[in-house]
């Protein structure tokens, strides 16, 4: 076999290019922004500015700084490009059309791939980051038609998530926020019955899917799902089974 090099490419073998927030908090295994959680190799690339603060209020003035960091990204070698924030949906339209290239910056992206596969007049509940920023014009980007099929539940109120995650503390008490977490989506299923799925829409929720899967029964979707899907797409296995 001969190889060849990709001009301007000084390492290889990053399928996933992973764009991150200008956010300092303890990202522990299963989080987007924790190499460890993948049995792949990822490359990230911060976008120097783009706090939490600014992307839940939905900053568009950050636009060119992330399209900077998506075409780093690619000319690295990466094959796709998501992010670690589910608001980041704020530019997926302008990167995924401008890289040419397969963009998912969501994990709402997987909202209308769930409502379709789930019976009909059942729901989907949604444990987002802050409930008051997940606005029908970031579903509505996110491809959602039929927002009266959701129910949100927020996590800005919850004291160590918050503490850990928006506030930026630097400390992370993990039992406690998982804690928060299945609390809030157990709550979510005693008041919609017809709740039959849930997806965590912020990438710092993934270490506590199966605690969330355990206390509810139903299927989890997070960031990890979506990515681990993408990465299956765009690096195709070869079998060697037998018959």
């Amino acid at each position: 076999m001969i190889y060849h090099v990709k001009p301007g490419q000084v390492s290889y073998g990053e399928a996933i290019g992973i764009i991150l927030l200008d956010s300092e908090a303890p990202f522990i295994p299963g989080d987007v922004a924790n190499a460890t959680t993948y049995d792949f190799p990822v490359r990230f690339r911060r976008v120097p500015g783009l706090t939490v603060e600014r992307i839940l209020k939905h900053d568009m003035t950050a636009l060119q700084d992330v399209m900077r960091a998506g075409e780093e990204l690619k000319k690295e070698g990466v094959r796709a490009i998501t992010s670690d924030c589910g608001f980041m949906i704020l530019y997926q339209d302008y990167l995924a059309r401008e890289l040419k290239m397969p963009v998912f910056l969501s994990s709402l992206l997987q909202l209308p791939f769930i409502q379709n596969i789930m019976p009909e007049l059942t729901k989907v509940g949604i444990l987002t980051v802050n409930s008051e920023s997940l606005t029908g014009t970031i579903l509505k980007k996110a491809g959602v038609q039929k927002t009266d099929g959701l129910a949100i539940a927020g996590l800005q109120e919850k004291p160590f998530f918050s503490d850990a995650f928006i506030k930026e503390t630097g400390t992370l008490n993990y039992s406690e926020v998982e804690k928060e977490v299945v609390e809030s989506a157990k709550t979510l299923q005693r008041e919609y019955a017809d709740v039959k799925a849930i997806l965590l829409e912020c990438s710092v929720l993934p270490p506590y899917g199966a605690a969330v899967q355990e206390a509810t029964g139903l299927p989890v979707f997070d960031f990890v799902t979506m990515i681990r899907y993408m990465y299956h797409a765009v690096v195709k296995d070869r079998r060697n089974g037998y018959m």
